[in-house]
């Protein structure tokens, strides 16, 4: 990696650190050569040899042809989800001023999600959306998709994935959201125009990034998850084409002949063969897009096929890591940084290849790709109640979504001090201990405030104003000011902190019984269930699957 700051500089010749102005250690200086620290992951590496050029020559005569190979070999970039990151120290600003860049959140800071606890290591996951946009703000995104009068309009985020790596990285768990889903988009405030969008309910997730860019979406996915997400990064049209182009394309698999057309006009166009087929260019945004043709022709089986897409990218990715062809390997380097769009934080090659490095740690195998549980509502969807919920859990939590590995204690538990204040918090204690099938008990509101007094929460109150149904004991908080006070709510009554959540739906500390404690004063957590849910579609990163084709749609 090379960092062009301070007096320090990467040298690329050896992978060491040396003083601004040396001359390289061990060979001249106009000798370029290859760092091997970047395929600590394997590949057939032939290294380079140390020494002049004389003792070089000694061991056998390299064309100069074959050393500028190995150079250019150090030099990959492949940020889209998986893959290896460099650039040569001459080349690092060239391609630092190909990515664009934005804002990551620019929602209120009171709807931001806490920070992820590091673990027992103080190691620390990562989370990291992924945005596929249809921009059609250029001549070549236009041709690839769209109707003359959508030219120049702001753009939508119709693929959306979170990519959690968990903190140990031994694991990582993907979930997809589908572009029709309903939900509320929080108010954002554009950063280049000071446009001000307000809180909007009921909406397609993918108008997210039309309300100031991609900064708005990040904000949506961490109001709906509460999981504070670090980095994103975006592609268009052209860039996802450009992207297929330069590794030479991405095996996709359909178990029948597929077409996506219909006579009425609709469709992608897809047009493949029975089995595996290397797709680029235009197929590889074809596929991406195609709905009609795929399963029960939704939005659904859509992001099944970005699910293949994205798992055969990434190993599409790791393959061209060792590509020995400087050509290809530059096209490679140069396609990926116009490709992208990504944080501020995220901005510089340097720093993508630190994010690639960690990336790189996590085994195929142990990536698993989920799609948010969703119901039907109409022609959309929205998060299915409990199945999606469970499913933010366990990404919060950093516990595996393939079944591997001990669950992660939330930090949070040991971390609420005792205070003497505690009869300065004002909490609001709702019944919502009606279910589907039981009224409410009557009075239970009442029970647990009068519980809460005695522990010391003189100012604990009943609300009768709401009369919300909830399957657990939850306690709601709207901004980070409040979170202790709530945990230590939480704590006197023996809730899990798990169940203590940050809300704008209420203006202060609020306490809902749910149905899991209907009656006693001693609160009994239930077991935690640690399964991914079934609706979430799991599929494991490293599964190699073929769609399946709609006969209406064959040929």
């Amino acid at each position: 990696m090379c960092r062009a700051q301070g007096g320090e500089g990467r040298d690329l010749v050896q992978g060491s650190v040396r003083k601004k102005g040396a001359r390289p250690r061990g060979r001249d200086a106009g000798e370029l050569g290859w760092d091997d620290s970047l395929y600590e992951n394997g590949g057939d590496a032939v290294q380079d040899g140390g020494g002049p050029p004389s003792a070089q020559r000694g061991r056998g005569e390299r064309p100069r042809r074959r050393r500028r190979v190995l150079r250019w070999s150090a030099t990959v970039l492949a940020v889209v989800i998986l893959g290896t990151a460099g650039a040569g120290y001459l080349y690092y600003q060239h391609l630092n001023d190909n990515l664009k860049k934005d804002d990551l959140n620019i929602g209120d800071e009171k709807d931001r999600a806490a920070e992820s606890k590091p673990n027992a290591a103080g190691q620390t996951p990562l989370n990291i959306l992924l945005l596929g946009s249809d921009a059609r703000d250029s001549a070549e995104n236009q041709k690839l998709g769209g109707a003359r009068d959508t030219f120049g309009g702001p753009a939508r985020a119709d693929v959306q994935m979170l990519l959690h790596v968990s903190a140990d990285r031994s694991n990582m768990s993907v979930v997809s959201m589908p572009r029709d889903t309903l939900l509320t988009i929080p108010k954002c405030t554009d950063p280049k125009t000071g446009q001000v969008y307000p809180t909007t309910a009921s909406e397609i997730t993918n108008d997210s990034l039309r309300r100031g860019g991609p900064g708005c979406t990040v904000a949506t996915w961490e109001k709906l998850t509460d999981i504070h997400i670090d980095h994103f990064l975006m592609v268009d049209f052209a860039g996802v084409v450009s992207m297929a182009d330069a590794i030479g394309g991405v095996p996709v698999c359909v178990d029948k002949n597929i077409y996506s057309h219909t006579a009425s006009g609709h469709g992608s166009g897809l047009k493949l063969t029975a089995g595996t087929t290397y797709i680029k260019g235009t197929q590889a945004l074809q596929w991406l897009r195609t709905r009609y043709g795929f399963e029960d022709g939704s939005d659904i089986a859509r992001t099944k096929a970005q699910h293949q897409y994205m798992g055969a990218l990434v190993r599409q990715l790791r393959t061209n890591a060792t590509l020995s062809n400087p050509d290809k390997l530059r096209k490679l380097a140069e396609t990926a940084t116009k490709a992208l769009t990504v944080d501020k934080g995220l901005g510089t090659v340097a720093k993508l290849y630190d994010l690639s490095t960690e990336l790189k740690k996590v085994p195929a195998d142990r990536i698993t790709m989920t799609t948010m549980p969703y119901v039907y509502a109409g022609a959309r969807v929205r998060p299915k109640p409990g199945d999606a919920e469970q499913l933010f859990r366990l990404v919060r939590e950093d516990i595996p979504l393939d079944g591997k590995g001990a669950k992660k204690k939330p930090v949070a538990e040991a971390t609420v001090a005792p205070t003497d204040t505690d009869d300065k918090i004002a909490v609001q204690v709702q019944n919502g201990t009606r279910t589907s099938t039981l009224g409410p008990v009557r009075g239970r509101a009442g029970t647990v405030a009068q519980l809460l007094v005695g522990k010391g929460f003189t100012q604990a109150r009943t609300d009768s104003s709401a009369a919300p149904a909830e399957d657990r004991t939850v306690v709601r908080y709207p901004s980070a000011d409040l979170k202790g006070d709530a945990q230590r709510v939480a704590k006197a009554l023996g809730i899990p902190m798990s169940s203590v959540k940050k809300s704008t739906d209420v203006s202060g500390v609020a306490l809902v019984v749910g149905a899991d404690w209907r009656s006693g004063t001693t609160y009994e957590a239930p077991k935690e269930n640690d399964s991914t849910p079934s609706s979430a579609d799991a599929l494991n990163g490293a599964t190699k699957k073929c769609m399946t084709v709609d006969p209406n749609y064959t040929w």
